[in-house]
Parts: structure tokens; C-alpha cells; sequence
């Protein structure tokens, strides 16, 4: 039975068996093989079996689709090789190549045990600002208009008169009240 082996970090040696005829691969969790990664689309691809064959198509994936480095849109999967949606790399095992050395003349004891490196995923980082090749490094100039008006402070003006004026009028009622009493 045809099955993927996960091969990035922290999800290293576990296994996702192909059933069905189709499987569909994504994000959440309405796909038969979910994958919770922020690299990988919400419905990234799917996973046709056409009698032996196992073919990968791309569903407009936001990162990609990669087969040994390959971006692709739909192509067959061959045991070995690296599948990758997004920043999460698997590799197809059908469990043929694990039958292979047992055939060959060499004892047990001689063989070596398969190895499954790790590999370091580089993920881009954007743009930096001196990758940017505007010379003077600094935000673009914007003219002498932008579009935009200065907002005024109508309303604050506004209500600044009025405080001066019940001011004025609250001191002049204080006074006429201390002269009345006099």
C-alpha cells in the first residue's frame, strides 16, 4: 500500500496511507489529509491512485506544489521522491523498496540501515531595503499634493471660545455678586 512519509521537522517519520481513489490535502479540516501549516493553501491539492500510479495536481495552492524541487500543476509521484505543499516535504514509500535489499545475496548484518536526513527548509523573508534599488533608500516622494487635506480643528476652536466666554461671564457674575454685597 502506497503511503506518504512526512519528512520536515517535528513531523518526521509519520505517515499518511493512501487508501482511496482520491484524497484531498490542505489545511483544514474538511480534507481527508489535513495538514495544520500556515504554509499550506486551506484545499492545496489533491491525491489521485490510477491503479499503480500516484498522481499529485495542484489546486491553485497559494505556495506550490513541488515534486523533487519541481512546482507543478499535475504529475505523477514516484517512490523516493520528495513531495513538498508549502514548507512541508514528503516522500512517497509504496514498501516495494524494503523488499529489494532482502532479495540481494548480502547478509542482514551487512546491510545499512536507511537513512532519512533532515533537511534545513529556508523560508523567504521578504524584501529588504536595499534590495529595493531606489537609490536614496528613504520612502518615495510624494509631490506637493497628496490627495489629502490637512483636517482643521474646527471643533476644537469652537469649543475653546465657548469656554473663554462662560468664563468671562462666570467671573463677571462672581464680581457683580461680591459688589452687591458690599
Amino acid at each position: 500500500m502506497a503511503r506518504l512519509v512526512f519528512l520536515s521537522e517535528g513531523l518526521n517519520g509519520r505517515t499518511y496511507d493512501l487508501k482511496v481513489e482520491k484524497t484531498t490535502v490542505g489545511r483544514v479540516s474538511d480534507n481527508a489529509f489535513e495538514i495544520p501549516e500556515a504554509s499550506v493553501s486551506s484545499h492545496h491539492a489533491e491525491i489521485i491512485l490510477r491503479g499503480n500510479d500516484v498522481v499529485i495536481r495542484d489546486l491553485d495552492s497559494t505556495n506550490g506544489t513541488f515534486i523533487n524541487g519541481e512546482k507543478i500543476t499535475e504529475a505523477p509521484l514516484k517512490p523516493g521522491q520528495t513531495l513538498r505543499f508549502g514548507t512541508i516535504e514528503l516522500k512517497l514509500d509504496t514498501g516495494e523498496g524494503s523488499a529489494a535489499p532482502a532479495s540481494s545475496g548480502a547478509p542482514a548484518a551487512a546491510r545499512k540501515p536507511k537513512q532519512t536526513l533532515d533537511q534545513t527548509v529556508i523560508i523567504p523573508q521578504g524584501v529588504k531595503l536595499d534590495e529595493l534599488g531606489s537609490g536614496g533608500g528613504g520612502p518615495p516622494e510624494l509631490g506637493s499634493t497628496t490627495g489629502f487635506e490637512k483636517k482643521t480643528n474646527r471643533g476644537g476652536k469652537i469649543f475653546a471660545v465657548l469656554v473663554i466666554v462662560v468664563g468671562v461671564l462666570l467671573i463677571g457674575a462672581l464680581a457683580w455678586v461680591l459688589l452687591k454685597g458690599q
